[in-house]
């Protein structure tokens, strides 16, 4: 048995009076609980505890010894409850890892409506394209697309990310609107970089075919906001997550290509270092993140790219 449990037995024999109104605390034998005091005292060679038919009583060492011992149960106890308090609650710093462009659009308006919700939160997003290894970079949370891969993370489903094809009015009206999948391989491409296979578009017929077209272009990203850009600017067709281009399509400076071809979706989770125990702060982020991807979720309001 460790120093600090017999302390505690020796604290509660004193606060109790009685050997086993301690045990029945502690869930034990009123032989054990003697046995801890006993070795308290032999190892500091000096009696703690007076006993008598009517009970104990404190010694002038023991006294002072309490006093000590009941101070640091206290504190011990205080650390217990301060990690539990942390574990159950929301607060404390919360370190979120997100892609730049998701976070910029998406999780900047939801960290700041999750932090006025949470008070006692304070929160630390960094946004990064490339993968991140959670544990090596202090990452509490991070929102992912796409399979999961590493399954000893925790994770979270949260909803789809739906892509879109786009091009601006100007370039349709140069170029002419493609009426079927393989009209693409003639357009100028702008190709997201960071997509696995980003110079073969796959989209499903109106029948529900899949198809795989092989594009081209004169630019290439890895940045979903040039991406954007060059879009805009009548420089080709694009693909990007309905997110990024929602704002654009809404007021009209973008347009929907082929639009009763349907593209893949990615899945969005919630991913963080370990299933087990996880910290209040996370739980709770993750638990307000799922219920703001259901239907028509990337037509919210939220700072531009």
């Amino acid at each position: 048995m460790d120093r600090l449990q017999a302390m505690e037995m020796f604290v509660r024999v004193v606060e109790t009076g009685s050997f086993s109104k301690a045990a029945r605390e502690f869930n034990t034998t009123q032989p054990t609980v003697t046995k801890q005091v006993a070795a308290i005292e032999g190892r500091l060679k000096v009696r703690l505890l007076n006993r008598n038919t009517r009970g104990v009583s404190l010694t002038e060492p023991g006294a002072l010894y309490y006093d000590k011992c009941k101070a640091i149960v206290r504190e011990v106890e205080e650390a217990d409850s301060v990690v539990r308090l942390r574990q159950t609650q929301a607060q404390g710093l919360l370190r979120i890892g997100t892609s730049v462009a998701f976070g910029r659009r998406v999780a900047v308006p939801l960290a700041l409506a999750f932090m006025k919700r949470h008070p006692q939160v304070q929160v630390d997003l960094s946004f990064e394209d490339r993968y991140v290894d959670l544990v090596a970079q202090g990452i509490d949370v991070a929102i992912r697309m796409g399979k999961l891969a590493d399954s000893s993370l925790g994770a979270r489903f949260l909803g789809t990310n739906p892509w879109v094809m786009v091009a601006s009015p100007a370039y349709l009206r140069r170029a002419g609107a493609p009426r079927r999948a393989q009209d693409l391989s003639a357009h100028t491409a702008l190709i997201y970089s960071s997509v696995v296979g980003d110079d073969v578009w796959r989209l499903r017929t109106p029948r529900g075919e899949a198809v795989s077209v092989p594009v081209t272009g004169r630019l290439r990203s890895n940045n979903l906001s040039a991406v954007l850009a060059a879009a805009r600017d009548g420089m080709g067709i694009a693909l990007m997550p309905r997110y990024v281009a929602s704002d654009s399509l809404a007021h009209g400076k973008l347009l929907e290509v082929l639009p009763d071809h349907p593209l893949p979706e990615q899945e969005i989770h919630a991913v963080f270092p370990s299933p087990k125990l996880v910290p209040g702060k996370v739980s709770s982020f993750v638990a307000f993140l799922q219920g703001h991807f259901g239907e028509g979720w990337w037509a919210g309001e939220g700072p531009g790219l």
